[in-house]
């Protein structure tokens, strides 16, 4: 029988007795509705192939393909989010939710581990409704009715920060003009929840300001954001599979396992307009 765990009192769940790669309609209904709930689910000793993976992401619609990142030549949904041994910096390690540069940003990503350091590279996650809850009331009221401007220029790009490490090689550099405007605070589209939608790596100011002039109250909203009462720590174990709504939280890739390798495979789920 299915049990749902939390993980923290305000972020993430663990979900046990259920198998991905078979299970039915009405714990799937529960799976999602979890999932949007909480934010993240974490799922232990999964026999789960790149064919099971696929086919359990179609149960939730479309599939992103990610521009960015290496993709397999099998199974050209996957996305390998890779670091070897010799590598210093690894893919995502910052606090960010993925895709907030895109018009209509991915729902979420379902994260397989594939090869783990023998220590370390855990996931950190924080909760974007909680932080909404946790800001003072003048606050949410000087953010009602903003927007802001997200883009992945400075980072993917040929010239941006992944392409000057040693990632190079394994990202594909794009002069892209990318970039979206979305509400600073945002309805989930299923639980209605306010979340606070900004985050460090992709938010780069206010519509109507500058960055200067953004950056005071886009740090009062980071500070809020990663506050440890809104987080979980995901650790990860052979088996593992970890699925995340992209609007309910933000997400941190550890990069504390020097001289090892860790390999995840990674489907990101098309997502909804985002609206205030």
């Amino acid at each position: 029988m299915m049990e749902i765990t939390p993980m923290a009192p305000k972020c993430g769940v663990e979900i046990s007795g259920v198998s991905l790669s078979d299970c039915s309609d009405a714990e799937m209904g529960r799976i999602k509705h979890a999932i949007y709930e909480h934010g993240v689910a974490v799922f232990r000793d999964q026999d789960f192939s790149p064919e099971e993976h696929i086919a359990f992401a179609k149960r939730w619609g479309g599939i992103d393909i990610n521009n960015y990142f290496p993709l397999t030549d099998q199974h050209p949904e996957i996305a390998i989010v890779r670091k070897a041994p010799d590598q210093q910096t690894n893919i995502g390690g910052a606090w960010h939710t993925d895709h907030s540069y895109d018009q209509i940003p991915a729902m979420g990503s379902i994260l397989v581990a594939r090869v783990l350091p023998p220590k370390g590279g855990d996931t950190l996650y924080a909760h974007m409704g909680a932080a909404y809850d946790s800001l003072p009331d003048d606050l949410k009221k000087e953010i009602e009715g903003l927007e802001a401007f997200h883009t992945a220029d400075h980072v993917y790009k040929a010239d941006g920060l992944y392409a000057q490490t040693d990632m190079g090689g394994e990202l594909r550099g794009q002069d892209l003009k990318t970039g979206a405007v979305h509400p600073v605070v945002i309805r989930h589209p299923h639980t209605g929840r306010r979340l606070l939608y900004v985050n460090i790596a992709f938010t780069v100011n206010i519509v109507g300001r500058t960055r200067e002039e953004s950056l005071p109250l886009l740090h009062r909203l980071y500070d809020a954001a990663v506050s440890a009462d809104n987080q979980c720590r995901v650790v990860w174990q052979p088996g593992t599979v970890a699925i995340w709504d992209n609007r309910t939280t933000w997400h941190n890739a550890l990069n504390d396992y020097q001289g090892h390798a860790r390999e995840m495979h990674r489907i990101t789920l098309s997502g909804d307009a985002l609206a205030a």
